[in-house]
């Protein structure tokens, strides 16, 4: 692994505090601020930390710094706090902060670092024979893709749904676990996360 500057350092533990603090990664801007330097060389901090292996971006949305390794907590157990997803509002981005309504504080193995993570309460009895039941915490890690089989986050006309993802030939099925209920075909279908991990209180 390459070594870091002291400001590259500096930028990356604003990063993973940050991330612990609020469940979700800081903008570009946000960062720009914190230090008060120009966005552009956020970009460049951000750039070299990539390039040696300690971050991870997508370009194509916001708040999506991911921190592959953070240096303050070699050796020790990743916790974070994880967001929970509450009313969405409508036409919105599902990930804006004004969906969410608290936090969850997770641990291993529930989160694993580097990744990105949003909490929901299971609503309804549609996914209950694949042990998804009713008041169930959903821990979901963000993604924009999924695989056929997994059970996945989606907004399907404005509607947040936990279902079971299938590509079909020219559209997409959102599969229930529960015979009561029908399968959701559509070809307007954002997958927002995948099915993580599940908590439950007795």
């Amino acid at each position: 692994m390459k070594e870091i500057t002291q400001r590259q350092k500096e930028v990356l533990d604003y990063i993973s505090e940050f991330i612990k603090s609020n469940g979700f990664p800081p903008t570009v801007r946000e960062i720009g601020e914190n230090f008060g330097i120009s966005l552009r060389a956020v970009q460049d901090h951000i750039a070299a930390l990539q390039k040696k292996g300690y971050l991870s971006q997508s370009q194509k949305r916001a708040r999506s710094i991911s921190v592959l390794i953070d240096t303050n907590r070699e050796g020790e157990s990743f916790s974070t706090k994880v967001p929970v997803l509450g009313n969405v509002l409508v036409n919105s981005d599902v990930m804006n902060e004004a969906n969410f309504d608290g936090h969850v504080n997770l641990a291993e193995p529930f989160v694993r670092p580097g990744k990105n993570y949003f909490a929901l309460r299971v609503r309804g009895t549609s996914m209950k024979n694949a042990g998804i039941l009713e008041g169930d915490l959903a821990v979901v890690e963000a993604a924009s893709s999924a695989v056929d089989g997994q059970i996945v986050v989606a907004v399907v006309d404005d509607s947040v749904t936990l279902k079971r993802f299938y590509k079909e030939t020219d559209r997409i099925r959102l599969q229930p676990e529960n015979p009561e209920f029908a399968a959701i075909y559509s070809n307007n279908v954002k997958i927002v996360g995948i099915l993580s991990s599940l908590l439950r209180q007795y």
